[in-house]
C-alpha cells in the first residue's frame, strides 16, 4: 500500500543499506542503524511474513552486533590499561580533527589524542605512551570490523529475504 513502486522501495532499501555500510567504515554516518532502516523500509512496505522475518533477522543481528562490538573490545582496552579518560580525550581531537582535516581528519584526531592522552597520563614517556596508543586503535578496528561484519550480515538477510520472498 506504499505510494511508490515496489522496485523503488526496494531501490531505496538497496542504497540505504549500501550508504549504511560505506557509513560503517567511514564514521560519519549511523552506518548499521541506516543498513537496518533500509531492511525495515522494505519490510513495512512488503507486509507480509518475508519481510517481518527479514527485519526480526535483521534487528537480532543488530543487537547482538552492537552489544558485541562494545563488549569485546573494551574488555581489550581494560586488560591493556587504558582509561576512558584517554578514549575521551581521543574522541574529542577526533570530532575536531574531522572539522581541521577533510576525510581523514577523525583518524588521525583520534589517534593524536589518545597518544597526547597516554603521554600526559604517563608523566611524558613517549615509549610508554605507544603501546597504549597502538592497544586503543586495536580495539576500535576491532569494533568497526564487527560492526561492519554485522552490517554485512543484515545485508545477507535482506538479499536472502529478496531471493526466497
Amino acid at each position: 500500500m506504499s505510494s511508490l513502486p515496489v522496485d523503488a522501495v526496494t531501490l531505496l532499501a538497496g542504497v540505504m543499506i549500501v550508504v549504511g555500510l560505506v557509513g560503517v567504515v567511514v564514521p560519519v554516518l549511523p552506518g548499521l542503524f541506516l543498513a537496518w532502516a533500509g531492511v525495515g523500509v522494505w519490510a513495512v512496505d512488503r507486509q507480509d511474513t518475508t519481510g517481518w522475518v527479514v527485519l526480526a533477522v535483521a534487528t537480532a543481528l543488530v543487537v547482538v552486533g552492537s552489544v558485541v562490538k562494545y563488549l569485546l573490545p573494551g574488555r581489550r582496552l581494560r586488560t591493556s590499561g587504558v582509561p576512558w579518560t584517554t578514549l575521551a580525550l581521543g574522541g574529542v581531537l577526533g570530532v575536531v580533527g574531522f572539522f581541521v582535516i577533510p576525510v581523514v581528519g577523525l583518524v588521525v584526531g583520534f589517534v593524536l589524542g589518545v597518544y597526547l592522552g597516554e603521554l600526559a597520563r604517563l608523566g611524558g614517556d613517549r615509549r610508554a605512551a605507544w603501546p597504549s596508543t597502538r592497544a586503543a586503535l586495536t580495539a576500535v578496528g576491532w569494533s568497526i570490523l564487527i560492526e561492519l561484519a554485522t552490517g554485512l550480515l543484515v545485508a545477507a538477510t535482506w538479499v536472502a529475504g529478496l531471493v526466497l520472498g
